[in-house]
């Protein structure tokens, strides 16, 4: 573990982040699928701006789903109901680029192999109860209270973009205070910066930042360049799949670099991705470790994954190569065992594509069970 002192930072997005409206677009389209074709395949991105909204993939399912129409709804639901924000769901524009699966990567997933080759990671730590890094934690939470207040109407200006950054002490290796703290909303021009700062500290900061973190030493920004009128896709094209720490650890630990959204579990980058975080959450519940990283490896094609790596970082209570072992006898690594323990054949994703993947205490997120820790803890 680390014997000294540092600063470490995450950050988290809205629901109305451009990027994020991608995300979903494309987690609808999955989630649509899957309400009928369970053994659908899907691959597809999305982008928006300005008054444009574009989906293209690679789709192979046998039952039909009205695309443009997923993706006005999803708009809508996110709040993009307004021609005045610069991008609404009745008038923007949908464009759909969709053709099949390619025969030869079909061909390995079809006997029950990884859909394609790439490196996965999971992460657990023991310093939050959801066994989440403490900084995306609270970003997280920050950019769910923001959205909340806006759909509860606790003030009438704000508008679906916005971002948390938290920035987090550690001494040795603990989380020990909050030294400062971002949130910027999106709101209407006619918004007074001084309300905005002071609704912001006490409906969004003050209900989520424990006071045994905060203090003097605590920096807080609120809209720090003193405008955010012009937001969602009207300020910034948004594309899936950009926003791959936010969706993990904040920062925390490694990543293989392959989004989620957007994809059906046979894609590991998703599937494999979630099996990690099971893993090293059970693994951490188990006490066998305080934080543990784990990454699986797979080849296209080829069902068992090509590599186990453990990092406890110090923290183990036995070695990492006897934990290696015992993942390796309690848990199923392949894409179809990863598919059927999770029962990841259903449409459950397009909630998992804002405000994070991991660190969900909510119906419809099977990675974050901790039901293997007891067994760990017995056969080790």
């Amino acid at each position: 573990m680390s014997k000294h002192k540092y600063l470490l930072t995450s950050e988290s997005v809205t629901e109305g982040h451009p990027d994020k409206v991608c995300d979903q677009i494309s987690d609808g389209i999955v989630d649509a699928i899957y309400k009928t074709d369970p053994m659908g395949r899907v691959a597809c991105e999305a982008m928006v701006t300005t008054g444009l909204a574009m989906v293209a993939g690679e789709i192979t399912t046998s039952t039909y789903v009205d695309i443009p129409g997923i993706v006005r709804q999803v708009i809508k639901d996110i709040g993009y109901d307004d021609p005045a924000y610069g991008f609404d769901y009745q008038t923007c524009g949908v464009i759909t680029s969709i053709q099949k699966q390619s025969p030869d990567i079909a061909m390995g997933v079809n006997t029950g192999g990884a859909g394609d080759q790439g490196m996965m990671f999971g992460y657990a730590t023991d310093e939050t109860r959801e066994l989440m890094p403490l900084p995306i934690s609270l970003a997280h939470k920050l950019t769910k209270r923001l959205a909340f207040v806006r759909r509860e109407e606790l003030v009438d200006y704000l508008r679906p973009d916005g971002k948390s950054q938290v920035t987090v002490q550690y001494n040795n290796g603990k989380p020990e205070k909050v030294t400062a703290i971002v949130v910027s909303a999106h709101h209407c021009p006619k918004a007074k910066l001084k309300d905005i700062r002071h609704d912001m500290k006490k409906l969004v900061i003050d209900k989520i930042v424990p006071k045994s973190l905060t203090g003097k030493f605590t920096k807080i920004y609120i809209n720090p360049t003193g405008k955010f009128a012009v937001g969602g896709p009207m300020a910034d094209t948004g594309v899936t799949g950009r926003k791959i720490i936010v969706d993990t650890y904040g920062g925390v630990g490694s990543h293989g670099g392959g989004c989620f959204s957007g994809k059906d579990p046979t894609k590991v980058d998703r599937s494999a991705s979630y099996m990690a975080r099971y893993v090293a959450k059970n693994i951490v519940a188990s006490g066998l470790t305080k934080k543990c990283e784990i990454q699986l490896a797979y080849a296209i094609g080829v069902a068992e994954p090509v590599s186990i790596m453990i990092n406890a970082f110090g923290t183990g209570k036995v070695s990492e190569e006897k934990i290696i072992k015992l993942v390796r006898e309690n848990f199923d690594l392949t894409p179809q065992g990863i598919i059927e323990h999770l029962n990841l054949r259903r449409p459950i994703y397009q909630k998992t594509a804002s405000y994070g993947h991991f660190g969900r205490e909510e119906e419809g997120f099977p990675w974050e069970e901790i039901d293997k820790a007891h067994i760990l803890k017995k056969r080790s």
